[in-house]
């Protein structure tokens, strides 16, 4: 029998009924469900999983045993073996997903209103023609009286009309005022309640979801539910194995490879400080549909424009797009409205945990995946004009180049001509802003690059490593590539590469206020095999 892999959006009833591909995620949701908490609220990326998972709590909640044994012929999840007692409860879930908010505050309430509706009526209960707040509190109090148990509330994509009007600061603040009142009837009826999931990308202040529900457990950040969204490197190898190696066959590849292209392409994602890493599945399920194509499937399915325009008045402030650190509470506490660049990227799938420092508690931020990284490095470098028509094609070919043969001249030429090409100059003057502006052009163009790399005697700005070089940069601004230079030599910034089988550059480069560009620079150059 052919299984498919699907990004969920049929519901988990669909999935086991027409026999598609389903990763067992119930081991995970049984530990969930018979702790002792009650009220959960998710955070994952769009396109993750979460509506997935939404649907299988309704379906256990419901009592719907069926659907976790064997059916179709294919085998019992691991709940359908587990100490749980299928009682049937009313289940109300909302899913707040589909629909166009932008166009007001009107959309929102129609949204509301028709899920209300089709609720009531799978639950058997009568609403009344008051507002639409009232008619949530009715839904509960009416379903717990039908069922004479306690109601489960399932709310998918709280925050999505949030998210898409958070450039319409009027509309915005509509959405979040009646949300605020919608969601307060989740704390006024709490008790009527047996359990409630929440999902969403991210989190809002002021939304009585989190101001006012305190034992709301935020499971975005634990260990032990890191991988109930997503797909593991196990997962995808134990139940992947067929497409796996008709693939790597038809590609000529053998799977090692393969796998290596998979990983290096689509996996990454880690979500607690365990190095729990997952696949995006909606990316897998459409690599294996298109027959092995890679492509960046999940990027485009939607635009990050929202992210752009939270961070394009501050990204050339941020020194590093890769290896950011942000604390333990920053992380947690993050809040879209603060706008917390780093935290934002992170919560909507665009940066990923990839180590935690526990001595610091600062967790170490970076791309997850090639996907990610050159789609949204060109969303950048198009929002910002800094590479333009005219000078994209020329820096494409002169600077990795000239970088891969060790021809450091050419690679500054480029850097200087690209500074020099930017529509109306680099908006401000400070060091940063200059060192991330490099530091964009090396990435977009797919150059091996990392920023602010630590050592037991400081930070080097940039280093830039290809298969027969090492380029180690310091830069300043309103300072003499001297004193540049003289940095990188007495805090030993090259020693870690010195000795080895690579040429080592040294280069100090100043930058100047006014023009807004290179003025001088100088390199050391240390041959391989070499101390300096």
């Amino acid at each position: 029998m052919t299984r498919f892999l699907t990004d969920g959006s049929g519901g988990f009833s669909c999935i086991r009924e027409d026999g598609y591909f389903y990763v067992d995620k119930t081991k995970l949701i049984h530990q969930l469900v018979t702790g002792s908490g009650r009220a959960f609220f998710l955070s994952r990326p769009r396109r993750f999983g979460k509506t997935l998972l939404c649907s299988t709590l309704e379906a256990l909640f419901s009592g719907n045993r069926r659907l976790f044994g064997e059916i179709g012929g294919y085998p019992a999840l691991a709940i359908d073996s587990l100490d749980w007692d299928w009682r049937q409860y009313p289940v109300i879930k909302l899913s707040l997903n589909a629909e166009n908010y932008q166009e007001g505050i009107e959309a929102l309430h129609r949204v509301i209103a028709t899920e209300l509706e089709f609720q009531a009526e799978k639950l058997g209960v009568e609403l009344p023609r008051k507002g639409l707040i009232d008619q949530f509190k009715y839904l509960i109090k009416g379903a717990r009286d039908t069922y004479r148990q306690n109601v489960v509330v399932v709310i998918d994509e709280y925050d999505k009309p949030l998210l898409e009007t958070i450039d319409q600061p009027d509309v915005h603040e509509q959405c979040k005022q009646f949300l605020r009142g919608f969601y307060g009837v989740v704390k006024h009826l709490y008790d009527f309640i047996r359990f409630i999931f929440v999902t969403g990308v991210t989190k809002f202040s002021k939304v009585s979801l989190f101001s006012e529900l305190n034992n709301l457990t935020n499971l975005s950040l634990d260990s032990r539910y890191a991988a109930i969204c997503g797909i593991t490197q196990v997962e995808l190898e134990e139940n992947l194995e067929s497409e796996i190696t008709a693939i790597a066959a038809s590609q000529g590849k053998d799977r090692k490879e393969y796998i290596g292209e998979l990983r290096e392409f689509y996996n990454g994602y880690r979500f607690s400080k365990a190095n729990t890493q997952v696949y995006n599945p909606f990316g897998l399920l459409m690599h294996f549909e298109s027959g092995g194509e890679f492509q960046s499937y999940w990027y485009e399915t939607g635009s990050p424009s929202f992210l752009v325009r939270l961070v394009s008045r501050k990204i050339f402030d941020i020194p590093v797009l890769a290896g950011m650190r942000v604390s333990e509470k920053q992380l947690r506490k993050y809040n879209v409205d603060t706008m917390a660049t780093e935290a934002v990227l992170y919560q909507a799938g665009y940066l990923t945990i990839t180590d935690y420092d526990a001595a610091r508690r600062e967790y170490v931020l970076k791309f997850p995946n090639e996907e990610i990284r050159s789609e949204y490095m060109d969303t950048l470098l198009s929002e910002h004009a800094l590479v333009t028509t005219d000078n994209k094609d020329a820096l494409i070919d002169k600077l990795p180049t000239a970088l891969r043969r060790g021809d450091i001249d050419g690679a500054v030429d480029a850097m200087y001509a690209f500074l020099e090409s930017i529509p109306g100059g680099l908006p401000g003057v400070k060091e940063s802003i200059f060192e991330t502006a490099i530091v964009v052009i090396f990435k977009a163009l797919g150059v091996d690059c990392r920023s602010e790399v630590s050592t037991n005697r400081g930070r080097i700005d940039t280093v830039v490593e290809t298969a027969n070089y090492v380029y180690v940069f310091e830069f300043k601004v309103g300072r003499s590539s001297n004193a540049a230079m003289k940095q990188i030599n007495d805090k030993g910034y090259a020693n870690q590469w010195l000795g080895g089988s690579r040429r080592v550059f040294k280069v100090g480069v100043a930058f100047d206020r006014e023009v807004r560009n290179i003025v001088e620079w100088q390199c050391e150059v240390v041959e391989a095999g070499e101390w300096g």
